[in-house]
C-alpha cells in the first residue's frame, strides 16, 4: 500500500512540476490575488480528477483527445487576450487593483481552469496506469492528490510572492504571452 502511494506521488509530483498546470495556478494567483482560494479550487478539482484516474483510468484512454485539447487551447487562448488586454483604468500607481475577486469566486475560477486544463493531462493517465498495477487504490489516489497539492501550494506561494515585487501589469502582460504560447502549442498539437 505504501509503495503505490511513493509511487504515485514520486511520478505526479516530478510530472507536474514543468506542466502547464502549475503554470496556470501561478498566473490564477496573480490575477485573483487570492492565493488561499486559488489553492483550495485547483486542490479540490485536483481530488476530482485524481478519483476520476483511479476509479475509470482504463476508459480516459479512449477519450477523443483532439476535443479535449482543442477546448484547453481555447481556454488559454482566451485567457490570453483577457490578460493582455488589461485593465484600462488601472493607470495610477497607488491603486494596483481596486477589488479582489471573492474567496468563493476566486476558487471556482481556479477550479474551472485548472480543471478543463488537466482533463486527460498526462498525470491524470499516469494516475490511472499508476492505479492499475497497484491494487491499493486509496494510496494511489491520495499519493497523486498530495503531488498535486504540492505542486499547487509552490505555485501558488511564488504566485502571491511576485504580486507582491513586480507590477501587476508586467505581471499581466507576461502572463498573457505565456497563456497564449500554451494555447497555440496545445491547439497546433491537438491538430498534428
Amino acid at each position: 500500500m505504501l509503495a503505490g502511494f511513493r509511487v504515485a506521488f514520486a511520478t505526479v509530483f516530478l510530472a507536474e512540476l514543468p506542466d502547464k498546470t502549475m503554470v496556470a495556478s501561478l498566473v490564477l494567483t496573480t490575477r485573483l490575488r487570492r492565493p488561499g482560494a486559488v489553492w483550495v479550487g485547483v486542490s479540490g478539482v485536483f481530488a476530482l480528477h485524481v478519483a476520476l484516474a483511479v476509479t475509470i483510468g482504463s476508459l480516459l484512454r479512449r477519450l477523443p483527445g483532439t476535443p479535449v485539447r482543442l477546448a484547453v487551447a481555447l481556454l488559454f487562448l482566451v485567457g490570453a487576450v483577457v490578460l493582455l488586454r488589461g485593465d484600462d483604468d488601472d493607470d495610477d500607481d497607488e491603486q494596483p487593483q481596486a477589488a479582489v475577486a471573492s474567496f468563493r469566486t476566486a476558487a471556482f475560477t481556479a477550479a474551472a481552469v485548472v480543471g478543463l486544463a488537466e482533463f486527460g493531462d498526462l498525470t491524470q493517465l499516469a494516475t490511472a496506469g499508476i492505479a492499475t498495477r497497484y491494487s491499493a487504490p486509496v494510496a494511489v489516489a491520495l499519493g497523486a492528490w498530495c503531488a498535486l497539492a504540492t505542486v499547487s501550494a509552490l505555485a501558488v506561494t511564488a504566485g502571491h510572492w511576485i504580486v507582491q515585487h513586480v507590477p501587476l501589469r508586467v505581471v499581466q502582460r507576461i502572463a498573457g504571452f505565456v497563456f497564449l504560447a500554451f494555447g497555440v502549442v496545445t491547439g497546433v498539437s491537438a491538430l498534428a
